[in-house]
């Protein structure tokens, strides 16, 4: 009985040794098709998939269609992506927490210093720059009124796009939408001209 137990158990430490990979990072031809086949699934289903639309259902939820018209619609048939935001974050949360051995980003050691030139000295340490997205940013009125405004910009741009970078550049690509197609390109125009010309100048 012992015997058995004893070797049951090495058994499974060996078997965890073996997925050491499920710590590191997966490459492109892993998460791509995976993505692609998840696409795949919702297309078959007529389903759009999209993370600021849940911001929408959230608010006819509350209420919100009471005073605004774009609000009015039936939320319960919504309820399939309100899953994947909650699916999104259980996965994030044990992603992190427990299936990560290093939570920084792999980025470019020119990258890395000119970050840290402009007093990002977390870059290269962290997932998200500490100097910014800390609780203690909070506290410091220029980085508070960004946070605000870039929040604001954000809100705005995926309404008027009709979709955010998940929904153009996943779901409206995949059903070869040219409108997704010219809001993905301006997303990296738009990111080349912010890291490049406005970011030096706000920081």
């Amino acid at each position: 009985m012992l015997l058995n137990i004893g070797e049951n158990c090495c058994y499974f430490a060996v078997q965890i040794r073996k997925m050491d990979w499920i710590y590191e990072p997966w490459p492109w031809y892993i998460a791509g098709p995976m993505i692609a086949f998840v696409m795949f699934l919702l297309l078959m289903v007529g389903k759009n998939f999209g993370m600021s639309s849940n911001l929408r259902t959230m608010c006819t939820i509350c209420g919100a269609g009471n005073k605004v018209n774009f609000f009015k619609f039936d939320w319960k048939s919504q309820k399939w992506n309100l899953v994947v935001v909650l699916g999104a974050i259980i996965g994030g949360f044990i992603g992190a927490h427990y299936l990560s051995t290093d939570t920084a980003v792999a980025i470019h050691p020119d990258t890395i210093s000119d970050l840290k030139a402009l007093g990002f000295d977390s870059a290269g340490a962290s997932y998200l720059p500490i100097e910014l997205f800390d609780t203690d940013a909070l506290w410091d009125a220029k980085k508070l009124l960004l946070l605000s405004i870039g929040g604001l910009f954000v809100g705005f741009g995926a309404r008027y796009a009709g979709g955010c970078t998940s929904g153009h550049a996943i779901s409206g690509l995949s059903n070869l939408q040219l409108p997704s197609l010219i809001a993905v390109l301006g997303f990296f125009i738009g990111g080349l001209l912010m890291i490049h010309l406005i970011f030096p100048l706000l920081f």
